[in-house]
């Protein structure tokens, strides 16, 4: 059973934490059909727009820190998902989406939004575009 009470809590950083996770479970859950997550889906939308970023710049583009997209790099490199470029030095990789990648990506979208489409109707067009706006913007200004 959930608990109906949901104390605000004094540290904004909490609260934005406890947010996140709350997403990031209804998105795990659309996907978990696939056998993929929220994190590896994000990664395969950003390489799909970003074409091939240094593994550092895919990592601020994500605002991840580099344990854990090392980690989760290494699974969809398993899975055959991305493919590295190595630099003159070693230190650099290029991350680029594989076929299977494109296709995975593909065949995870309509689950995606799926998720997207139900966190919308439970915010409304309204909060949904305020929070939109408040986290793109939140994000930017606390990257600096």
């Amino acid at each position: 059973m959930k608990n109906s009470f949901t104390p605000t809590l004094p540290c904004m950083c909490a609260n934005i934490r406890r947010a996140a996770r709350a997403f990031t479970q209804r998105y795990d859950e659309a996907l978990r059909p696939l056998g993929l997550t929220i994190t590896q889906f994000t990664i395969l939308q950003a390489l799909s727009l970003a074409g091939e970023p240094m593994q550092g710049e895919l990592g601020e583009i994500l605002a991840m820190d580099s344990t854990t997209l090392t980690r989760t790099l290494a699974i969809m490199d398993r899975h055959g998902w991305i493919a590295k470029k190595y630099g003159a030095d070693r230190r650099e990789r290029r991350l680029r989406l594989t076929r299977a990648g494109e296709s995975e990506f593909s065949r995870a979208v309509p689950y995606w939004r799926s998720a997207q489409e139900t966190v919308r109707k439970r915010l409304g067009k309204q909060r949904w575009d305020e929070l939109t706006k408040l986290i793109k913007d939140t994000a930017s200004m606390l990257a600096d």
